[in-house]
């Protein structure tokens, strides 16, 4: 059920390929590469006394990312790509050289959203709508099944959230002083 369901998406998602909407989304893809855009959110929040705790929450948020989803979860799981799986699909980016589950790309734009969208709602609409995208461009280049890029949703949600307690409960401690 779930492989019939990763493929239907997948199948969608190559049907709606077009030379207008590709630009559109290598954009996505590009920026959430290495957690390219998060990071340089986070150094522009941690610039400013009103938004160091935001960048500092996207920041450990990424850092936890970077360690539970490329390092373990990837590596421990090694669940091939699609594109690995299915080479006469013609490739619009470079095939990733890692493996598949979950989407790092998801993971950390989901986390980093999350740590802004807790910090202020306005921005954080903002960021989780360029998660989205960064997510749904994964499954448009065909790197990534749509479990992969569900489950890369679901750890960053809970990877910002623990790094924003985290923080909250630091900040606490600190104050009781």
């Amino acid at each position: 059920m779930i492989e019939w369901l990763d493929h239907t998406v997948l199948d969608f998602f190559l049907d709606i390929r077009n030379p207008m909407l590709t630009p559109l989304m290598r954009f996505f893809s590009v920026i959430g590469e290495g957690g390219a855009v998060w990071i340089a959110a986070a150094a522009v929040l941690l610039l400013f006394r009103q938004t160091r705790k935001a960048g500092l929450a996207v920041s450990l948020a990424l850092i936890f990312c970077l360690l539970a989803g490329n390092v373990l979860l990837k590596n421990i799981i090694a669940r091939p790509r699609p594109c690995w799986r299915h080479p006469e699909v013609e490739m619009l980016i470079a095939a990733p050289g890692d493996f598949s589950f979950p989407s790092g790309h998801t993971m950390s734009s989901f986390a980093a959203a999350t740590g802004i969208f807790l910090w202020d709602k306005r921005w954080g609409i903002a960021a989780v709508t360029g998660a989205v995208m960064i997510a749904l461009s994964r499954l448009y280049f065909y790197v990534h099944y749509p479990t992969d890029v569900l489950a890369g949703a679901v750890f960053g949600v809970g990877i910002g959230l623990l790094a924003s307690v985290l923080l909250r409960a630091c900040e606490r401690r600190r104050k009781s002083y």
